[in-house]
């Protein structure tokens, strides 16, 4: 279940918020988007190996009973690019990429731990 999801490190998407403002026109529409489709699967799957839980696929219905309200979200194939943001701001993402972060990330140990 879930389409390719798109991604951009925080740190990447805090700089082209404040080169929106600097270089781009008012009203400008601009997408912080590094990688344009990550399989959903893929991010739940390495979730799930950092939390030590096992990953199942859901139909639907159980994804609705079990998620609630954000199971909508999940289906969604929404392509985003950031080509023109790039092309017109000079916006280039420098930093790790999603599932790399959540491979190195320290946050799954410390909620396994109970810390937040």
């Amino acid at each position: 279940m879930g389409e390719p999801w798109p991604s951009s490190h925080h740190l990447d998407a805090a700089h082209l918020f404040c080169l929106a403002p600097e270089k781009g026109p008012a009203g400008g529409t601009y997408y912080a988007v590094d990688e344009e489709g990550i399989p959903f699967r893929e991010i739940a799957e390495v979730i799930g190996r950092r939390l030590d839980i096992s990953v199942v696929g859901k139909s639907p219905e159980e994804a609705k009973e079990h998620f609630g309200f954000i199971a909508a979200a999940v289906p969604l194939d929404n392509p985003t690019s950031s080509k023109l943001t790039r092309e017109r701001l000079g916006w280039n993402p420098t930093h790790m990429r999603l599932l790399t972060d959540l491979e190195q990330t320290d946050f799954f140990l410390r909620l396994r731990a109970g810390a937040r």
